[in-house]
Parts: C-alpha cells; sequence; structure tokens
C-alpha cells in the first residue's frame, strides 16, 4: 500500500470517537406515568428523546456506523447513503457529521423544507423520492454511482445493536432494580424489539416482551401467521412504527405479545403522554402508552402488582402541528376523542374498554 495510511487507523479512531461519544452520554431517564397508588403497579417510560438527537434512532445510527466501519465498507471520505423519511435520517446525519463524512437520505414524497432542515443541521442532505417504496433502490443506485455505503437500516440495525447489556436493554434493568414484567415497544426496523428480546434471554430473564403495531403494518398479522414474508402494501400513518412488509430485522421469535393498535388510539396515548410528562411525543410513544395500559390492565384483572416499561421515542415541536393539532388529525380522517376518553375512564375507575 505505500505510504498510504492503513485502513484500520481511521477505522479505530472512527470507532473511538463513536464510543468517546456514547460515554459521555448518560442513560436517558425513567419517567413514571402516574397511576393510581392502590393498583400496585407502576409504569416507567424510558425517555429516549434525552439523547442528542432526540430519539431512540439514535442509538441504532450509532450501532450501525460502528458495525460499517468495523467490517471495512464505510472507509475515510466514504460518501453514506440511506433510504428513510424519519428520525433515522438526522441522527445519522449527526454521527456522520462527527465522523467527517457526506450523507445523503433519501426520503419519500415530494421535497419538505422541514424534513429536509432537520438533517441540514448536521451537514446532510436529501432527495426525494416517489412513489414512497422507491426509495430502497433509489438509495442503493446513489450509493453505487458516487462509489459509497447505503446503511440500509432494516437490515443492518438488528445485527449491529448490541444486545448484551450495553444498550438500551441493559439500561432498563439497570435503573428499573427489578424484572419488570412486561417491556412495551413498537417496530420499524425491529431492532430495538431484537436487541431486549435477545437480553433477556441471553440473562435468563422472566420479563415478557410485547409489541405494539399500528394500522397497515405487516408485523402482527405476519406474527400471528407466521408467514415470513407477510405484506400489506401500505406505509403506516404513525411515524416511526409499522412496515408495509416484514423486515428481515424484525425477529418474531423474540416476541411473546404482539398488540394492533389503532391509529386514533395512538394519537390519543399520545396526547396523555405529553399531558403527563410536558413533552411533545409522537405516535409512537402513543402506540406505546396504549399498549402498555392494556397490559396494566390485565395485570390489575388479575390481581398482579409489579412494573411495565416502555419508552418515550421521541419528542419534538413538529409533532406540536401534527400529533397534537387537532385539525391535522382530523385531517387525516381520525378521532382520537373515544380513545382519549377510554384512557381517562381507565385512569379514573380502572375500567378498560
Amino acid at each position: 500500500m505505500g505510504a498510504t495510511e492503513p485502513p484500520g487507523r481511521w477505522a479505530g479512531a472512527a470507532i473511538a470517537r463513536l464510543t468517546a461519544e456514547a460515554a459521555e452520554i448518560p442513560p436517558t431517564p425513567l419517567r413514571s406515568f402516574p397511576l393510581p397508588a392502590d393498583w400496585g403497579v407502576t409504569l416507567w417510560l424510558k425517555d429516549e428523546s434525552a439523547l442528542p438527537t432526540a430519539s431512540l434512532k439514535h442509538r441504532a445510527a450509532r450501532a450501525i456506523f460502528r458495525h460499517a466501519i468495523a467490517s471495512g465498507r464505510i472507509t475515510e471520505g466514504t460518501t453514506v447513503v440511506e433510504a428513510t423519511g424519519g428520525n433515522a435520517a438526522v441522527s445519522q446525519a449527526y454521527f456522520a457529521q462527527l465522523l467527517g463524512l457526506p450523507y445523503v437520505a433519501v426520503m419519500p414524497g415530494t421535497p419538505s423544507p422541514a424534513k429536509a432542515r432537520a438533517v441540514e443541521m448536521y451537514g446532510g442532505r436529501c432527495e426525494f423520492v416517489t412513489p414512497p417504496l422507491a426509495i430502497y433502490d433509489a438509495a442503493q443506485r446513489l450509493a453505487d454511482a458516487v462509489g459509497g455505503h447505503y446503511l440500509d437500516q432494516f437490515s443492518a440495525a438488528e445485527r449491529a445493536l448490541d444486545w448484551r447489556g450495553d444498550d438500551v436493554a441493559g439500561e432498563i434493568f439497570a435503573e428499573v432494580h427489578q424484572e419488570p414484567e412486561w417491556i412495551v415497544v413498537g417496530a420499524g426496523t425491529g431492532a430495538t424489539s431484537a436487541s431486549i428480546g435477545r437480553y433477556i434471554r441471553y440473562y435468563g430473564s422472566e420479563t415478557r416482551l410485547a409489541l405494539v403495531d399500528p394500522e397497515n403494518s405487516a408485523y402482527f398479522p405476519g406474527w400471528a401467521s407466521g408467514a415470513a414474508d407477510y405484506a400489506t402494501g401500505m406505509p403506516s400513518r404513525i411515524e416511526g412504527i409499522g412496515r408495509p412488509r416484514m423486515e428481515p430485522g424484525f425477529v418474531p421469535e423474540l416476541i411473546d405479545l404482539v398488540m394492533p393498535v389503532p391509529d386514533a388510539a395512538s394519537i390519543a396515548a399520545a396526547r396523555a403522554v405529553r399531558t403527563a410528562t410536558g413533552l411533545a411525543v409522537g405516535g409512537s410513544t402513543g402506540a406505546n402508552l396504549w399498549g402498555a395500559l392494556h397490559l396494566v390492565a390485565g395485570m390489575r384483572d388479575r390481581g398482579e402488582e409489579g412494573t411495565v416499561v416502555s419508552l418515550i421515542c421521541d419528542a419534538a415541536d413538529r409533532h406540536l402541528s401534527t400529533v397534537h393539532d387537532d385539525v391535522w388529525v382530523f385531517g387525516i380522517g381520525l378521532d382520537p376523542g373515544p380513545y382519549a376518553g377510554a384512557i381517562q375512564t381507565f385512569l379514573d375507575g380502572g375500567s378498560w374498554s
């Protein structure tokens, strides 16, 4: 190689930067969701919006970069490309900037200055593609054209996330100080549910893992039917979770229960989280809360006490003009009112309908 710097030198320095970034971040806090004290059940929401890019995707982005660098797929100067329309693009742009790498997010739909602005803040750029399902092929073509690397989070994140304790599962068990009866998560790539499920089995925990799934998503019917190739072909309206097909990163064998959640219920529950915490959370957090309350109700019916843990996936002012805005919500044909009433009735009197 002559005088060229050995590739391992840059890779080692880049991974050291990622490791240092992780070490500087304290565990994200647990926030209590208020339940009547005499129920004997505690509901914790682990607040992933406290991460530097304000979402759960921060962990996955770091892990994907680390894995791709260690695998030799990202080297010094590599243009990094991803197909995504949400928080993943922001988190990945953050890490690309940290490592001095060009970053391009291929997003579905027509150009959106608001979406692009969040990525451009970290030095990345966005390309918009229609129809939405064309983003994957477009991202791969772009990466090939510039000699870059297509991250492909839907395949890579599940392999990259650590499941032995150096991630969200390890923090949950360390902070709660006991084994939760249930942990409740949603699935976009499936990486978070896979890492938590593996952690539970690796350490022999009796905690059970529940997955919430929005309308139009393939995960619930795929899990229930055992069809690994199940597809609906329809996009989710709940940002960050739900997929039109069973993604390769989703591991159904690790899930004890999958709960389909109506989209209007996700909206109503997101607003309940905002009331309890002051955080403008997205619909994925609302789906988590709805599923968690369903499990709390079951514990009460059986006379059980214990702990349920779920996640605040993200929080951002942009949700104020969508999930928390009646004009927007009714504009997409949803009415969260009955579900908001169901939540309040449950918290007031313990009756879950």
